[in-house]
């Protein structure tokens, strides 16, 4: 059986998972902040002006050009203000955390389809560099 078919078991438990993503309570308040903020043109507009005066800035300062103290401080301030708006605010948060889903997500996949088998919490650790100890060798110790 081909495993991309649409009746292959790993693409049954694709869906299993879509389906407790889609149904989970935490996941559909996400989505909710981020529906309320794309109905609110103030809090839409807002942001897309930030973001695109933090891009001219970033580009300014790669292309070697000092910014001034005034360009700072009205980007500060409209950053500010930004973040003073709850929906806004809370659209920005529900898009971290869904992005961080996503990686996650992404990663275990990934690392199953490397490792063959499912990521110990050490094998993410180790690949997000992350772990305690720095690591001393043991590679591949004892799994199955």
């Amino acid at each position: 059986m081909n495993l991309l078919e649409d009746d292959s078991a790993v693409m049954a438990k694709t869906r299993d998972l879509c389906e407790t993503i889609a149904s989970d309570s935490d996941y559909c308040e996400l989505l909710q902040k981020v529906e309320k903020f794309l109905a609110d043109d103030e809090a839409r507009l807002s942001y897309q002006s930030v973001h695109e005066s933090g891009q001219a800035l970033n580009q300014k300062q790669q292309s070697g050009l000092q910014l001034s103290d005034s360009e700072i401080a009205e980007f500060e301030g409209a950053r500010t203000q930004l973040l003073n708006n709850p929906i806004a605010s809370d659209f920005m948060q529900a898009q971290q955390t869904l992005e961080a889903l996503q990686s996650s997500v992404s990663r275990m996949v990934g690392m199953t389809l490397e490792l063959g088998r499912v990521p110990t919490p050490e094998d993410i650790a180790q690949a997000t560099g992350g772990g305690c100890c720095g690591g001393e060798g043991g590679e591949g110790g004892g799994g199955g």
